[in-house]
């Protein structure tokens, strides 16, 4: 007699800045609105880019040199066990690698990543891994080479994307973003009335008008709390 096909439960995880920051990465704006002592809008706007290009490429060739010794915590490996047992598909506000590093198998990052570079129309992406890049280089099509990354002014290419991988969660895990940057934060809406919703923040973000359970710790803590509960459902 045959055994029954068990299907998998689907996780889909939505992960930020809060789940690297115990590995070293620094969070994408500090209270002071600046990240890595720049303003924000220097460094991480199209506009930015226009003004002063090779502000931007020396800024991410430092975040690039600061990944490279980093690695990947207890959160990130955690998320990445929880595919023993589940159908897990990461979202990742983060530009970093660390998912991937965790062992994740499916990871879609919204805002780009840092170890890729690519052509003005974004749409030929070279995989530079930590090397610097240099002001200057060119793309096949003649363009400036860029990083790989979306910046506030343009738009988020794979947010159709993650959010048809929320819209088919069971279980929705929110975990080191305070859901206060759009359009990313409107993914948590996308999910079924009936999906498990977990916040995992130190600090239990503004209202959320759907039924959510908060684990207010940080991101290795929570992590571990909510793999217990989920290993043993």
């Amino acid at each position: 007699m045959k055994k029954p096909i068990t299907i998998m439960k689907k996780i889909v995880v939505l992960s930020g800045a809060g789940i690297s920051a115990e590995s070293g990465i620094s969070t994408f704006r500090d209270s002071d609105g600046l990240w890595e002592n720049h303003n924000v809008e220097d460094v991480a706007t199209i506009d930015g880019w226009y003004r002063n290009p090779k502000l931007i490429i020396d800024f991410y060739n430092e975040r690039r040199t600061q990944l490279e010794h980093c690695e990947p915590n207890d959160a990130h490996k955690l998320v990445a066990k929880l595919e023993e047992k589940y159908d897990v598909t990461v979202v990742t506000q983060n530009v970093d690698n660390l998912h991937e590093r965790g062992g994740s198998s499916k990871i879609i990052h919204l805002h780009g990543e840092l170890t890729k570079a690519c052509n003005e129309r974004k749409t030929d992406v070279l995989d530079i891994g930590y090397k610097p890049m240099t002001y200057g280089e060119r793309a096949k099509d003649g363009s400036l080479l860029r990083p790989f990354i979306v910046w506030f002014g343009e738009a988020v290419p794979l947010l159709d994307a993650a959010a048809r991988e929320v819209e088919q969660a069971d279980i929705l895990i929110i975990i080191g973003t305070s859901l206060a940057v759009y359009p990313a934060a409107g993914l948590l809406y996308y999910a079924p009335q009936d999906a498990e919703i977990y916040v995992i923040d130190p600090k239990q973000p503004g209202s959320i008008s759907r039924r959510v359970t908060y684990i207010t710790e940080k991101a290795t803590v929570g992590m571990k709390q909510l793999y217990d509960k989920l290993m043993m459902g």
